[in-house]
């Protein structure tokens, strides 16, 4: 085999684990951006050792091993994402205002093509999205980062425990030990449980239409019928966010009125539904970016709108158009 064509087949095997090394990164850092960088970063770290990797644990293992490695370094910076929800509780309509915090105070949303590889086991797919929603990652922020690392690698992508332990070269009691730590801050704060099905049942299709149609048409009414009494709207970078139908909707009719005559492109972050968000174009014909919207869905509501408003770094992410022509449906 030549130089050239082993060079090759080292990119072509270290490339084929992008994707799920991009979800396993995004889920311990919080960041899609950050998380593109320690991917990046792991392979070429593999790259330049290829030589030194032995055989003795898979391929998979030893990048797994080095994405680890690259991942507890940046979260030793101690930077900790979070959602508004996190931060503070619910603004009343009344004082609504919106202040903008640093970017790198938020969680990001993901486009699903970036960290969900196609796999043929409907529950293992199902345990994939399940472990990227919002508020999955948003909880596993609070889990110091070693513990972050072996809840993934055990609960999410079914490593044995003494799998785990060679990686973080450390003992099966001591894995154990933190996973059952890490377990139960998870359950102090993940919240609701969104629905996750793929594809989507008909019900949940027919409910994401009435959500187009309602918001395109800026129906508050129609809009108000189908978000959960208690929904939730965030808007990073904004630390406001909004709970109950009835302010989220006082909100779009007052701050949010320029949003009137929206359209909206579905696409698919973090494992639930999304949409690009594209308002009346204010200097011309046609529409331009203004949010991904992220939806929570749960037992047949919308419970959640994430309004991800800094469309410069989000709409080249998730590959959308930067303007939609006048007669966009």
């Amino acid at each position: 085999m030549s130089d050239q064509t082993a060079t090759a087949d080292i990119d072509s095997r270290l490339e084929g684990h992008r994707v799920e090394l991009t979800g396993y990164c995004y889920r311990m850092l919080g960041s899609a951006f950050e998380a593109e960088d320690a991917v990046q970063d792991t392979l070429v770290r593999a790259w330049r050792n290829f030589e030194k990797f032995e055989g003795r644990s898979s391929l998979r293992s030893w990048l797994y091993r080095i994405a680890t490695n690259v991942c507890l370094d940046m979260l030793n910076a101690g930077n900790k994402r979070a959602r508004p929800v996190d931060l503070t509780g619910p603004t009343p309509l009344a004082q609504a205002a919106l202040n903008p915090l640093p970017e790198n105070t938020w969680l990001e949303p993901m486009p699903d093509g970036r960290i969900l590889p196609s796999v043929d086991d409907p529950a293992e797919a199902a345990v994939a999205r399940e472990s990227v929603r919002l508020a999955f990652v948003a909880a596993l922020q609070h889990l110091p980062s070693k513990q972050r690392a072996v809840l993934i690698l055990r609960e999410v992508l079914a490593w044995k425990a003494s799998e785990v332990a060679e990686l973080l070269e450390t003992s099966v009691a001591s894995v154990n030990s933190a996973l059952q730590r890490a377990r139960a801050t998870l359950a102090d704060h993940e919240g609701l449980t969104a629905d996750t099905a793929d594809p989507l049942d008909e019900e949940q299709r027919k409910l994401l239409d009435r959500y187009v149609a309602a918001f395109e048409g800026y129906d508050m009414a129609a809009l108000t019928a189908l978000l959960h009494e208690d929904a939730v709207m965030t808007m990073p970078p904004f630390d406001l966010w909004l709970q109950g139908h009835d302010d989220i909707t006082g909100f779009m009719r007052t701050m949010g009125a320029s949003c009137e005559g929206s359209r909206l492109v579905a696409t698919a972050a973090n494992g639930t539904p999304a949409f690009a968000h594209y308002k009346p174009n204010p200097d011309g014909p046609g529409f331009v970016p203004w949010a991904v919207q992220v939806i929570d869905v749960s037992e047949g509501s919308i419970t959640g709108m994430h309004c991800f408003l800094d469309t410069p770094r989000w709409f080249p992410l998730f590959g959308l158009p930067d303007h939609l022509d006048a007669d966009a449906a």
